[in-house]
C-alpha cells in the first residue's frame, strides 16, 4: 500500500493543535483558605460524587480540568488532616460549585490544629496547581528539584553562612530506588538572600552527574545510611566543620557500624572520622546547644550529651548518658543493673560509659519487674484529660520568648507541644497542635533558625507517610516528604501550667518558686519537690485568678490579695467559685451542637462576650447580631450568610440547654453545649485540684499540697481551698540541674 506524502504534515499539524489546546486550556481554579487568615492551605482533599480526588497544591489550589464536567454544578466533598468544613444536615460536608472553563472559586476551611499548616518542602509538583492556572509562586524550581519525589526525616543547621539540609532515603522520578546513601542541599538564611519561612524554602541540591539527588555519605559499609545529630564545631586550625553521627543500618533495630562522619567541603560529601563499636538503633536527635558549669555541650536529646569540641565527640567514652543504669554498665535486658539509693529509689544522672534506656528497653524493663511504670523520667499529660501521652521529645530546643525549653513530639502523626525548665523538662502537660487522621508525621523538629519575633513565633516541619500508620492509601505527591508548619506561642491554648517548686533555702524556710525565682535565687540545689502546676504571670487568661506570695519568718505564704499595688504575682490559678458563680458564667468558647427534628446532629462553636446583660460574639462562620443574658437564660440570634437563627437556652452547672429555630424556612430542634476549655473548669479535667494551706500549729509556717489529707500532725489544713491548680502528674522529678541555655542556638 502506497503510503500519502501527506500523512506526516498531517500528523504534524494535529500535533502542533494538540499542543496549542493543552497549552491554552483554561482550568477551573480551586483556591482553599484558612477562614482564620485567609491563606491557602495545603493538602486539602476534593473528592467527587464520581471519587475522583483532587489535592490542594501548597498555594491551597487545585486546578480542576474535567472535560466533560465544564458547565456543570459539580459536588466536592471537602476534607484536610486537623482542618474541617461545616456538615449539612444530612453529615456530608462539601459544597457544590458551578465550573467553567477559567473560573475560579474560593473554600474556606476551618482550622482546628492549632499549628498552621504552611506547605510541603520536598518531592515533585509543590506548586504544580498554581503553575497550572498562573498563580505566582516562591521557589525557584517550584515543579521538580534535584529529581526528587519523596525524602524521609529532615535534619538541618546553619553552617558557613547557609543552611545545610540532609535527609535519610530519598526516592527518585525514573525508578522506585533512589537515593539510599543520604541526600543533601543548602539554602539561603532568611535576611541574607532566602526566602522567609512563612513563603517557602528555595532548595539548591547537591546532585550527581544525572542530575539526580547524589549520595552525601559514600561510606564503604553494607546498608542503609542515615545521618543524626548534625553538628558544627571548629577544628585544630580555627575553621568552623560540619559533622555528623553515621548510621549504617541493616534495620531499624540494628546498624551494622555506628560513626562521627566530617563534611569535606571540596568534595561535598560526608567522610567517616572515626568508627564507634556501637550497634544499636537509630534514633533522630535533633541537637541543641546547653552550658553545663559553663562548658558548652550538644544535647543530643532525649538522653544523650557531649561537650561541642571536636576531640570530645570524637571519644565515644566522652559521650554521656541520661540513664538509671549504674555507672559503665550495659542494657542486658532482664540482667539491667538499676542504680538505686539505700531507700530503693532509682537514681538517673549523666553517666559516661552507659548505656541510655530506650522507650522499647524501658518497657522490657517493666515488664521484668526492674522498674515501675512510675519510673519512667518522661512523663508527659494531656493538659485537657489529664491522661498520660504516648509521645516522644523528638525536638527540644531553648526558646527565648517562653524563657523556657521548648519540646515538639510525636507519637502516630499527632504532634504535641511541652515547655521544660531544663533540657529534660520536667514536661509535665503538653497541647496536641496537629492531628493526622491514620496517617504519620514522624521524627519532627524545629527550626529555631526561623524563630521570628523573638520566638513568639517557630516553625516545625516533619514526615508526612503512611508508613507506620497501617493505612494502605498513600496521598499522591505529599506521601514520604516533608510538612512544613508554624505555630504562635502566645495562642491561648498554648498557655500551659508549669511547675511551682517548693524550694528549702539554706535558712531552712520554704519557699514557692517558679523556674524564673529558682534561676534569679541559684536555689537549683534546694528544691524538694514540684508542689503543684500553675500559670507563670505571662500567661494569664480569662478566669484566671492571681495569687501572691508574701515572706514571712517561717517562710512563704501564698494568698489571693495583693499584699501592695506594686505587686506582681507568682502564679495565676482558677478561683474557687460558688455553684451559683459557675452557673452564671457564660462568657468563653463552648462546643455546641444543633439537633434537628430528623435525629440529625451539626457541631458547631460559639464564642461570647458579657458585658451587663448584653451578649456578643460568633458561632463558626455566623455572627450574633443581638443576644441578652438574664436570670440564667440565654437568648441570642445569629447571621450566618443568608441564614438567621434564634438561640434560647438555660445555663445550668456549665452547661447549656435549650432550643433553636431557623428564621427562613421555620425547621427547629433542640442544641445544647458546654465549655470548649474544660482545663479551665475545676471540674472538667482531672488534672484541676484544689490547693490546700497547712499552717503550723506553734508557728507560722505554711505549707501549701494537693493533698486534702497531708498526713502532718503539727500542721492543721484550711477548711476551703485557697485556689484550683493542675496536679503534679510526675512520680519522679527530673531536672537537669546545671544546663544553662545559650541567649542563641547556634
Amino acid at each position: 500500500m502506497r503510503r500519502s506524502v501527506k500523512t506526516p504534515l498531517l500528523l504534524l499539524i494535529l500535533f502542533v493543535a494538540a499542543l496549542a489546546l493543552a497549552q491554552g486550556r483554561d482550568y477551573f481554579k480551586i483556591i482553599v483558605v484558612d477562614e482564620e487568615t485567609g491563606r491557602g492551605v495545603p493538602l486539602v482533599e476534593l473528592k467527587t460524587t464520581s471519587g475522583v480526588r483532587y489535592y490542594t497544591d501548597s498555594n491551597g489550589i487545585v486546578a480542576f480540568d474535567e472535560p466533560g464536567l465544564l458547565g456543570q454544578e459539580v459536588y466536592f466533598h471537602v476534607s484536610s488532616h486537623g482542618y474541617e468544613y461545616p456538615q449539612d444536615g444530612l453529615g456530608n460536608r462539601g459544597v457544590a460549585l458551578k465550573v467553567t472553563g477559567g473560573g475560579s472559586a474560593a473554600i474556606k476551611i476551618k482550622r482546628i490544629n492549632i499549628a498552621e499548616r504552611l506547605y510541603r518542602v520536598t518531592g515533585e509538583g509543590i506548586y504544580r496547581d498554581s503553575i497550572l492556572t498562573g498563580h505566582p509562586v516562591p521557589l525557584k524550581r517550584p515543579l521538580l528539584n534535584g529529581q526528587v519525589t519523596g525524602q524521609d526525616t529532615v535534619i538541618v543547621t546553619p553552617y558557613r553562612g547557609k543552611l545545610y539540609w540532609f535527609w535519610g532515603d530519598t526516592e527518585k522520578l525514573s525508578y522506585p530506588l533512589g537515593n539510599l546513601a543520604v541526600s543533601g542541599a543548602t539554602s539561603e538564611l532568611p535576611g541574607s538572600g532566602g526566602l522567609d519561612p512563612g513563603v517557602g524554602v528555595d532548595l539548591t541540591y547537591f546532585v550527581n552527574e544525572s542530575g539526580f539527588s547524589k549520595a552525601m555519605c559514600p561510606i564503604n559499609v553494607l546498608g542503609l545510611k542515615w545521618l543524626e545529630g548534625l553538628m558544627t564545631v571548629k577544628d585544630e586550625t580555627g575553621t568552623e566543620r560540619l559533622l555528623a553521627r553515621y548510621a549504617s543500618m541493616k534495620d531499624l533495630e540494628y546498624a551494622y557500624e555506628w560513626g562521627l562522619a566530617i563534611f569535606n567541603d571540596e568534595k561535598e560529601v560526608f567522610e567517616r572520622l572515626v568508627r564507634f563499636d556501637l550497634h544499636g538503633p537509630h534514633r533522630s536527635a535533633h541537637p541543641s546547644r546547653a552550658l553545663v558549669d559553663g562548658v558548652e555541650y550538644y544535647y543530643l536529646l532525649p538522653d544523650l550529651r557531649v561537650k561541642a569540641d571536636l576531640e570530645s565527640l570524637k571519644d565515644l567514652n566522652a559521650y554521656e548518658a541520661f540513664t538509671p543504669l549504674r555507672a559503665g554498665s550495659r542494657y542486658d535486658k532482664a540482667a539491667s543493673r538499676l542504680d538505686r539509693d539505700p531507700k530503693g529509689r532509682l537514681r538517673y544522672g549523666w553517666k559516661r560509659g552507659t548505656d541510655p534506656i530506650h522507650e522499647h528497653e524501658q518497657r522490657g524493663l517493666i515488664a521484668a519487674g526492674l522498674m515501675k511504670p512510675g519510673e519512667s523520667w518522661f512523663s508527659l499529660h494531656d493538659i485537657e484529660t489529664g491522661k498520660p501521652v504516648d509521645a516522644s521529645a523528638d525536638s527540644v530546643f531553648w526558646n527565648d520568648f517562653r524563657k523556657r525549653w521548648v519540646m515538639i513530639g510525636e507519637k502516630w502523626g499527632q504532634v504535641w507541644y511541652a515547655e521544660g525548665d531544663t533540657p529534660l523538662g520536667p514536661w509535665g502537660y503538653g497541647r496536641k497542635v496537629v492531628t493526622h487522621d491514620r496517617y504519620t508525621f514522624y521524627n519532627p523538629t524545629q527550626h529555631p533558625f526561623f524563630d521570628q519575633e523573638g520566638g513568639r513565633v517557630i516553625y516545625f516541619e516533619g514526615t508526612y507517610s503512611n508508613t507506620f500508620s497501617g493505612n494502605p492509601d498513600q496521598t499522591p505527591r505529599y506521601d514520604y516528604n516533608q510538612m512544613m508548619y508554624r505555630l504562635r506561642l502566645d495562642d491561648p491554648r498554648l498557655f500551659l501550667p508549669a511547675p511551682v517548686y517548693r524550694v528549702k533555702g539554706s535558712d531552712g524556710a520554704i519557699r514557692y518558686l517558679l523556674r524564673e525565682g529558682v534561676e534569679a535565687g541559684n536555689y537549683w540545689n534546694g528544691i524538694e519537690q514540684a508542689a503543684f502546676f500553675a500559670l507563670p504571670p505571662d500567661r494569664k487568661s480569662d478566669g484566671m485568678i492571681p495569687i501572691y506570695a508574701v515572706t514571712n519568718s517561717g517562710g512563704v505564704i501564698l494568698q489571693r490579695d495583693s499584699p501592695n499595688a506594686s505587686a506582681s504575682p507568682l502564679f495565676y490559678a482558677l478561683p474557687v467559685a460558688t455553684p451559683a458563680e459557675t452557673a452564671e458564667t457564660i462568657a468563653g468558647a463552648w462546643q455546641c451542637k444543633l439537633k434537628g427534628a430528623d435525629g440529625s446532629a451539626l457541631p458547631f462553636m460559639l464564642r461570647m462576650k458579657l458585658e451587663g446583660e448584653l451578649v456578643t460574639g460568633a458561632a463558626d462562620t455566623g455572627v450574633i447580631t443581638n443576644g441578652t443574658f438574664r436570670q440564667g437564660r440565654l437568648a441570642i440570634n445569629v447571621k450566618n450568610g443568608e441564614d438567621t437563627y434564634t438561640l434560647t437556652a438555660a445555663v445550668r452547672k456549665q452547661k447549656l440547654t435549650g432550643e433553636w429555630k431557623q428564621h427562613n424556612t421555620g425547621t427547629g430542634g433542640t442544641w445544647e453545649g458546654e465549655p470548649a476549655d474544660q482545663a479551665q473548669q475545676p471540674s472538667g479535667s482531672p488534672a484541676v485540684v484544689a490547693l490546700y494551706e497547712y499552717r503550723n500549729l506553734k508557728g507560722s509556717a505554711r505549707l501549701y499540697s494537693t493533698r486534702a489529707d497531708l498526713p502532718v500532725k503539727t500542721m492543721k489544713r484550711s477548711a476551703d481551698p485557697l485556689c484550683y491548680v493542675w496536679k503534679n502528674p510526675m512520680p519522679m522529678l527530673i531536672l537537669d540541674r546545671k544546663a544553662k541555655p545559650l541567649l542563641k542556638q547556634k
